[in-house]
């Protein structure tokens, strides 16, 4: 009896486990998105190696998306709090100009007048970021209004500061090192963003600072039990999303050579869509800065590649919108499987 009735109790077991692994197994594959970008690396390559896989055409990718990178990584520690912010693009624009104007007051040249553009621009992305914490924490507004607000606020600050027209008025020494130089061969942009993206990694996935980013994400109400300062700490992620967004401002402005104000209308959106498809929840509580790096970096990927092979570039539109949509479907299927097990 004993040996009539174990067989097929380790079978149910057995069973039981293998419906769950391969249930994960699914999930995992299917939003292992490191794996997605190889396959389009890979399709490229097979399709046209000769011009896709060059170190100079890497390298323009890696140029192409180190703006999403910067504005991606404090987007991701937004994101994981449960939050969102929709005026990176506006805040970027707006750090651009307030530099913009600063530099040109000062003589707009030398390496001091650079110094102090970086600085302007980091502060005014800084004080946006306060603002939308603020009115996040204190006044109550939901994350998607109070941003939203923000980023129409924000952009219609910079046309009315710069008068609707682009400044050009640049440092010669900032265009020579952000904006088109290389150390090493590898461009300063690029350094930037990776620097950037590391010290936003480590941060989150190894200090009290990060752990109380997911906590807040997963449960507020347990973390501000737990002795969090919770109102505080948003306000921190918010100004930390606004500093990166004004980083990305004074990059911008070095890379093109002018503010591009109307150049930044879906910057949001994009930044959003890399940092989902890059695994981070939209429910906030998941979410790694490395994930948010391979997102921004499908895209930069998809529109080179399909340049190269001879097809519109806007059919990566297309498929980034179709990536998104599932990545969010299977975030959510994920989170069922989490409730119900």
């Amino acid at each position: 009896m004993t040996a009539g009735t174990s067989a097929p109790a380790e079978t149910g077991t057995a069973g039981g486990e293998r419906r769950p692994r391969r249930r994960r197994l699914l999930l995992g594959s299917a939003t292992d998105i490191t794996a997605i970008l190889l396959v389009i690396v890979v399709v490229f390559s097979v399709a046209d190696g000769g011009s896709f896989l060059t170190l100079e055409n890497l390298s323009n990718i890696l140029i192409s998306a180190s703006l999403l990178i910067v504005m991606g990584v404090g987007a991701t520690f937004v994101l994981i709090t449960g939050g969102v912010d929709l005026s990176v693009g506006s805040v970027l624009v707006f750090s651009g100009v307030v530099a913009g104007m600063v530099m040109r007051a000062m003589g707009g040249q030398g390496v001091g007048v650079s110094l102090v553009g970086v600085l302007v621009a980091l502060a005014a992305g800084t004080a946006w970021g306060i603002v939308n914490g603020l009115v996040v924490t204190r006044l109550r507004v939901p994350p998607l209004i109070a941003t939203l607000g923000s980023f129409g606020a924000a952009q219609g600050l910079a046309q009315v500061l710069s008068g609707g027209n682009d400044l050009k008025d640049i440092p010669n020494e900032l265009v020579d090192t952000l904006g088109v130089g290389r150390l090493a061969g590898v461009p300063y942009l690029v350094l930037v963003a990776l620097v950037i993206a590391l010290l936003g990694g480590v941060a989150l996935a190894v200090t009290r600072y990060g752990r109380r980013t997911y906590a807040i994400g997963s449960n507020a109400e347990a973390a501000r039990r737990a002795g969090v300062n919770v109102d505080r700490h948003l306000l921190s992620v918010y100004a930390l999303a606004g500093t990166l967004a004004g980083l990305a401002g004074i990059l911008s402005y070095a890379e093109f050579g002018s503010t591009t104000l109307s150049g930044h209308a879906t910057d949001n959106l994009n930044v959003i869509a890399a940092v989902v498809i890059g695994g981070t929840s939209l429910f906030g509580g998941v979410g790694t800065v490395f994930g948010s790096i391979i997102g921004a970096l499908i895209p930069a990927v998809l529109s080179n590649g399909l340049v190269i092979v001879g097809l519109n570039s806007f059919w990566r539109d297309f498929a980034v919108g179709v990536v998104l949509v599932v990545a969010v479907y299977l975030d959510q299927l994920r989170r069922r499987h989490r409730a119900a097990g």
